[in-house]
């Protein structure tokens, strides 16, 4: 049998994108939307039917939903439930192409966004963070310390760490912002960096300090320690891009 030969029109191909739930439940949104199934006005079924429906968590469905009613494709009214919003099928096929674009393809868009959202975030909370809020802060941080020892990813304890973070700045638009490209960011993330125990006791060693700043009070402190933070994670994936493409040039 002949060794495999180098010149393998591996260039050819490409990485297969595997989806989250939540985009695969905004396109059939936008393709229902398209079709003119789905018109301004009508109601979409509750959560828990359409979890059912795509045989996925109710979590996806939320998540795929808050998006959604974020960018004002969809409208949840007390009482009545969530509607489509009364937009031409042009704006929200745009609006809709627009989410799935940003959060699958300019990483780097997402990731300078981010860093501005938290750095205020954490500067707030320094400011006007409660003792409970404090103590919600760092259960979360533990909570990801425990999984990361565990071997595990610590994908949503980490994501709730600044998510708490973003709560004790008690703004609401900060918060929803942060929530919406957060769990996004940390979850391409994840997918891309194994989990390393040592990498992640770095992680964890910011989160404290960041902690630190809100504890003490010092708003300057917190941002200061967040932006080191959100810069060390962006140097951390280029790191990882990097050795990724080194490695391929030697196959």
């Amino acid at each position: 049998m002949k060794p495999e030969s180098k010149n393998n029109n591996i260039e050819f191909f490409k990485e297969i994108e595997v989806k989250r739930p939540s985009d695969i439940i905004i396109t059939q949104v936008k393709n229902l939307i398209s079709s003119g199934k789905l018109k301004p006005g009508v109601k979409l079924p509750s959560e828990r039917i359409l979890s059912e429906r795509f045989g996925v968590s109710r979590g996806y469905v939320r998540e795929a939903i808050k998006k959604l009613e974020f960018y004002g494709i969809l409208k949840t009214l007390p009482q009545k439930g969530t509607i489509v919003a009364s937009l031409g099928v042009k704006a929200l096929e745009g609006l809709i192409a627009n989410i799935l674009n940003i959060e699958g393809t300019d990483f780097e868009s997402l990731m300078e966004v981010r860093a501005i959202l938290e750095i205020q975030s954490a500067r707030l909370a320094a400011e006007r963070a409660t003792e409970d809020d404090l103590s919600d802060i760092v259960k979360t941080h533990n909570d990801f310390k425990n999984e990361i020892e565990e071997g595990r990813s610590g994908l949503e304890e980490d994501h709730l760490f600044h998510l708490k973070i973003a709560e004790a700045s008690k703004n609401k638009v900060l918060g929803s912002l942060i929530g919406l490209i957060t769990p996004d960011i940390i979850a391409l993330s994840r997918k891309e960096i194994e989990v390393s125990v040592a990498r992640e006791q770095v992680t964890l060693i910011e989160h404290e300090k960041i902690i630190e700043g809100i504890r003490l009070r010092e708003p300057e402190r917190a941002a200061s320690m967040m932006k080191e933070h959100m810069a060390k994670a962006r140097e951390r994936r280029v790191a990882h891009l990097r050795k990724n493409k080194n490695t391929r040039r030697s196959v």
